[in-house]
């Protein structure tokens, strides 16, 4: 008989590396390399750690020391980098399987490795089929991550001089990315992905992050994540959804 958490793995694995995902027992201890992604919030200076990762990498791309890079910079970066890491699999589960998970940092679990999509683990228990028993609404389940382990990393990176319009910002650009991706990878989930994804973003604290261009829909943040500013002289790329993109 197959495996239904298996197959929920490897259909959401073919997405890309950043839909991926492992899974534990909740209720089991945490052993390296594996560690809690809490710690991100309730350890100051884990955040700070990586943050600091972060900016060396971003600086080593241009051949400066770490600190060419503006600490709040590496900050945004960072946390978009959190953000898109969580709510890809969240977005990919409720669009290929209609299961609206509910998370919280305590139950996860991370590698913090640089340079892509770093190892993430889910609760084994959030994706039984008893689960989906009592499923909760696509809009409670947006509530309750937005609420949740989103707001507690919004406010964390917060600490490190990022404006929560950015950060929010990031939020709304890691929801479209991961929609856009899902619709790139199985272009027969493009419209249930979408929808999922406007379930999110209609949420009170993304609403006013973005708009959509009538006509082609075309999704633009009301912020910049700041990435640009990583380049020497601050004159690096913009992300295609940067709302700097029609002012240059």
């Amino acid at each position: 008989m197959t495996d239904p958490t298996a197959a929920t793995l490897e259909q959401v694995a073919a997405l890309g590396p950043f839909f991926a995902f492992d899974t534990h027992d909740q209720d089991s201890t945490t052993t390296e390399p594996w560690r809690p992604m809490s710690e991100l919030v309730r350890e100051p200076h884990t955040l700070l750690d990586r943050v600091t990762s972060v900016r060396a990498f971003l600086a080593a791309g241009s051949g400066r020391q770490p600190e060419a890079v503006e600490l709040r910079v590496a900050a945004s970066v960072t946390h978009l980098g959190l953000v898109a890491r969580l709510v890809s699999p969240v977005l990919a589960v409720a669009t290929l399987h209609g299961l609206p998970l509910s998370l919280s940092l305590e139950s996860l679990r991370w590698q913090p490795s640089l340079g892509g999509a770093f190892p993430l683990s889910i609760p084994r228990e959030a994706l039984a089929r008893e689960a989906q028993i009592v499923r909760r609404s696509t809009g409670q389940m947006a509530a309750n991550l937005l609420d949740g382990p989103i707001l507690e990393l919004v406010e964390a990176a917060r600490r490190l001089s990022v404006s929560r319009h950015v950060l929010w910002g990031n939020v709304a650009s890691a929801i479209n990315g991961a929609a856009t991706a899902i619709a790139a990878s199985a272009p027969a989930w493009t419209e249930h992905a979408r929808d999922v994804a406007t379930v999110l973003l209609e949420q009170p604290p993304l609403r006013d992050t973005h708009t959509r261009t009538s006509g082609d829909g075309r999704f633009r943040r009301h912020s910049c994540c700041l990435i640009y500013r990583a380049a020497p002289d601050a004159t690096g790329a913009l992300c295609g959804d940067c709302v700097l993109a029609s002012r240059r």
